[in-house]
């Protein structure tokens, strides 16, 4: 699984939830990454993502009160 390298696969997954990434980025992306890191990064991705969204309704709401 280490064809592209992991943190590469983080990267191409971070870059692509703003939607800022260029065509040149993704081809070489899309020829050294396998479907299975993107996968696995983009779940870790979302969860990290859906944690902090809780984590700062929580803090807001600690604020409120």
């Amino acid at each position: 699984m280490a064809k592209g390298g992991n943190l590469k696969a983080v990267l191409a997954v971070f870059w692509s939830f703003f939607g800022v990434r260029k065509r040149r980025d993704y081809d070489a992306d899309a020829q050294s990454l396998t479907p299975a890191q993107i996968i696995i990064a983009g779940l870790i991705g979302g969860a990290v993502f859906v944690m902090t969204m809780l984590l700062l309704v929580y803090l807001a709401m600690q604020f409120v009160n």
